[in-house]
This record gives structure tokens, C-alpha cells and sequence, in this order.
């Protein structure tokens, strides 16, 4: 079967919707390895014929695109889907149906997997709910051989007009299992990394989820897609951890090396679990000479683990420290304290390691422009290489929506997508939506146009393009 991967333009006049993270608008294209990983699986397990066509990253309009769909003749489109990009893919849906009244559309994604009715217009289109590899595959067979999808898990679809919700499917067990995502299909795409300053650059996970209960979290399109699904039959339990074996991320660093990579951005919601594991990462890292990053918790850094990360060309560590103020990071099940923060930098830079602070404002009722204003005097008094502030989204699936949703605070009545990088749609008792959104942007001002963050960061670029692809990337986080 002649499968064609879209990613379409975005139909609503904004910046497009980043579909790997999933939270915000595009400041730097990011590769989405889950719909590589989808893309390898049904090409190499199911044989077959599989394209894929990026009309965001190659800047092509809207008619670029249906010009594309008139002259194409794949046999289904798939589309991952986020929640940011629903509506726009929705409409773009709606030009598939004008070129291709029969073609199956299939949807992936947390977008599709919580807007699931808005996704079903005819009965040729399918939403594949949650993990989505193998309920897409056995999805595409079925398809290409003519069968009955009634026995397929994890789908929804049309039946007799109405919608059908199949089981969910298991979770998959063995993810050494799985291909390695088709990178090749990107051809000659090229991404970067402002963090890691030095390419050819790609993503890789070696797990999936995170165990701890953070109020809020979120944080990547595969984990949200996986949460909705699962929680939904478990009492509202999160999924459990799957883990790739070392031996599986050594052969996929060492096809990357071969290929010509040099930095790889770790999309695991947490990479740093114990010292064993981070030592058989850190000793796969340093044997191909990769220059890589990664997300942590401030708890994991241990004076070991530092050093690891150090002598393996660790470039970057995300902490998502959310707030330096302790009475907030208990609301939220954060788990840490502001010296578990303070310890984790302060090993950090003792090794040289660049780090990175997730900021998140507004994930508490005990949130104030004091608390906000507190918060970034300490990140700017710990010196670190980067801050990152984002507002807080009340995700569906998440604890955190059920609260903002009983006290009133959502600003529309109910959950709409926003970019966590602008925009607030909560007025929480002691800050407002627009409160938060002012401190946003003159937080973003004060520090990313500082004196010390923009000398810091021109010591480490490695070539130009590098440092033109950083500059493009910060101009659109402060001023689109």
C-alpha cells in the first residue's frame, strides 16, 4: 500500500503548531521521531511504500499544498496530529476530501487522540489512539488486504454513522522491538539545535513516560497520547515506563555516526534514572564521539552522574525546576525542593555541563507577580546558560485540568489549546490570564537580551549557520 506522511500548512494565520514536544508554535523545526518511528514500523515490518512530505519546513502555502493533493495519487495520508494543529489539520482534511473523496486519512497523536469525534467526518477516516505503532500497522494491513478493522485495537471509526471506539491495545512491551524511526525519509531536511550549537542533528528516546506525579506534566506528544489513552481504562493511573536495553541505543547511535551525525537531543521525558544507566548512556555517547543533550530532574544529579555527563560530551541538561518557591512545588507534587535546585546546578557547573531551567508560570493558586518576579531573580543569580519560561496549559488527562476546571479558573469555561510560550488561558486567585502573559514576554526580555546570556552563547556556536539558525530561533520566541 502507498502510504504518503503529511505534515500540512497551517491554515490559521499563526506560527505552525511544533508537533514533537506538541505544547507550543514552532521556534526551531524539531524532527518527530514518533512519526518516524510510526513511518519505519509500517515501511519495514509491513512492506510497505511510504513518503513524506513536510509543507511546514519547506515553507510551502496552502496551495502549494493542494496543487501537491490533485497531483498525488498515495493510497492513504496520515497525519500526526497535536492539539495546537487540530483545528488547522481539520481543514486540511477538508482539502483531502476535495481531491480524494475515498482516500483513508488516518490521525495519530494527542490531538487526534482527544479531539477524536472532531477528527471523524466520514467513514474513511481513522483515529489511531494513543501508542500508535502497531494499532497503525495491523490498521494499514487490514486496509490493503481489504478486512474488517472492527477487531483492530486502539482505533475509532465510523460505523453506521456513529462512532466506534475499538478496546485500547497494551502498551508495547518490548521496544527493542521497534525500528529504528526513518530518518531517511527527511532527505535533504536539515535541523538544529540552538542547545547543542553543532549538527548534522537528530532525536532519539531510549524510554517512554515518567513515573512522577506532577500535577501538570506533559511533556512530549507520545507521552500525551499515551496518557489519555491509557488513563481512560485505569482508573486514572499513568502508563508505566517502557525502557529501550543499552544494547539497542548503541546500535542506533552507531547507525547515526555512520550516517554522518554528529548531536543528538535526547526526547525521553526523563533521561537520568541511576547512575548504572546513565553510565552505559554516557559510555555509548563517548565511543561515537557524539555531542548530545537531555531532560532530568533536578533529584537525579548526583556528583557521579556530573562527572559522567561531563566526559561525554553532554551539552545540555533541561531541569524542569517550574518555580523557586517551595509552597508551589509541593501543590504541584514537583517532589523536589529549592535546594535540590540549587544542588543540581551547583554540580552541574562544577563539571562544566550547560544548563537549562524549565520555568512554568502558573501552575499553582499560590502564584503571584511576586512569586514569578522571585523566581527569575534566582535564575538569573544562578547563572546558568539557559531559562526557558512557559505559562502553564490545564491539559486534558492531567490532574491539574480536573482542579482549574472545579475552581472556575479556565478563562473560556473549558480547555482550549494554547502555546504554553505566549499565551495563558487560566486566571488563577492571585495572578490573571494577562498578568501572566506580560510577565512572560518581559521575563523572555530581560534575559534573553542581556549582555551576559548573548556573550555566553556566542562563545559556544561552532560554525555560523549555527549561530544564524540560534538567532532565527530566538527571534521567534520573542516576537511571533
Amino acid at each position: 500500500m502507498q502510504l504518503c506522511f503529511l505534515v500540512p500548512p497551517c491554515y490559521d494565520n499563526k506560527q505552525p503548531a511544533e508537533r514533537s514536544a506538541g505544547c507550543t508554535r514552532i521556534v526551531y523545526p524539531m524532527i518527530n521521531i514518533y512519526e518516524l518511528t510510526a513511518a519505519a514500523v509500517v515501511r519495514d515490518m509491513g512492506g510497505h511504500e511510504v513518503e513524506y512530505h513536510d509543507f511546514v519546513f519547506e515553507h510551502k502555502s496552502i496551495d502549494d499544498f493542494k496543487a501537491f493533493l490533485q497531483a498525488d495519487s498515495s493510497e492513504a495520508y496520515l497525519i500526526w496530529a497535536v492539539n495546537l494543529s487540530i483545528d488547522s489539520d481539520l481543514q486540511a482534511l477538508a482539502d483531502i476530501r476535495a481531491c480524494h473523496k475515498d482516500t483513508p486519512v488516518i490521525f495519530m497523536g494527542p490531538g487526534a487522540t482527544y479531539f477524536t469525534q472532531k477528527c471523524l467526518i466520514d467513514k474513511n477516516v481513522y483515529v489511531v489512539r494513543g501508542e500508535p505503532e502497531m494499532t497503525l500497522l495491523q490498521l494499514v494491513d487490514t486496509l490493503a488486504s481489504g478486512g474488517d478493522v472492527a477487531e483492530i485495537q486502539g482505533l475509532s471509526y465510523l460505523c453506521d454513522g456513529k462512532v466506534k471506539h475499538n478496546p485500547a491495545r497494551p502498551l508495547i512491551k518490548d521496544l527493542d522491538a521497534l525500528p529504528f524511526p526513518a530518518r531517511d525519509l527527511l532527505g535533504d531536511y536539515e535541523y538544529h539545535n540552538s542547545k547543542l550549537k553543532t549538527g548534522p542533528y537528530t532525536t532519539l528516546f531510549t524510554s517512554r513516560n515518567c513515573p512522577f506525579k506532577c500535577i501538570y506534566c506533559v511533556p512530549s506528544s507520545l507521552t500525551f497520547a499515551r496518557e489519555i489513552e491509557y488513563k481512560r481504562d485505569h482508573d486514572d493511573h499513568k502508563p508505566p515506563i517502557g525502557f529501550r536495553s543499552a544494547g539497542s541505543v548503541e546500535n542506533e547511535v552507531a547507525q547515526l555516526a555512520a550516517q554522518g551525525y554528529k548531536a543528538i537531543g535526547f526526547m525521553d521525558d526523563n533521561f537520568i534514572w541511576n547512575e548504572t544507566r546513565t553510565r552505559e548512556m554516557c559510555d555509548i555517547m563517548r565511543r561515537y564521539g557524539m555531542v548530545w543533550g537531555c531532560q532530568a530532574r533536578v533529584d537525579a544529579i548526583t556528583e557521579p552522574i556530573a562527572k559522567m555527563l561531563s566526559e561525554s560530551g553532554c551539552r545540555y541538561v533541561d531541569l524542569g525546576i517550574e518555580s523557586f518557591d517551595d509552597r508551589i512545588l509541593e501543590y504541584v507534587n514537583k517532589g523536589i525542593t529549592t535546594a535540590d535546585i540549587y544542588r543540581a546546578v551547583e554540580l552541574l557547573k562544577k563539571y562544566g555541563v550547560p544548563v537549562k531551567l524549565n520555568v512554568l508560570i502558573g501552575s499553582s493558586p499560590y502564584e503571584t507577580r511576586q512569586t514569578v518576579l522571585h523566581t527569575l531573580h534566582e535564575a538569573k543569580k544562578l547563572d546558568v546558560d539557559q531559562v526557558m519560561f512557559n505559562i502553564v496549559s490545564p491539559f486534558p488527562a492531567t490532574k491539574f485540568y480536573k482542579i482549574c476546571k472545579e475552581n472556575g479558573w479556565l478563562k473560556d469555561g473549558e480547555y482550549r489549546p494554547s502555546d504554553v510560550q505566549r499565551e495563558s488561558t487560566l486566571n488563577l486567585p492571585n495572578i490573571s490570564a494577562e498578568e501572566m502573559e506580560q510577565l512572560l514576554f518581559r521575563n523572555n526580555l530581560s534575559y534573553f537580551l542581556s549582555p551576559r546570556f548573548v556573550w555566553k552563547q556566542l562563545k559556544r556556536f561552532s560554525s555560523w549557520s549555527e549561530f544564524v539558525a540560534s538567532a532565527k530561533a530566538l527571534k521567534m520566541k520573542l516576537f511571533h
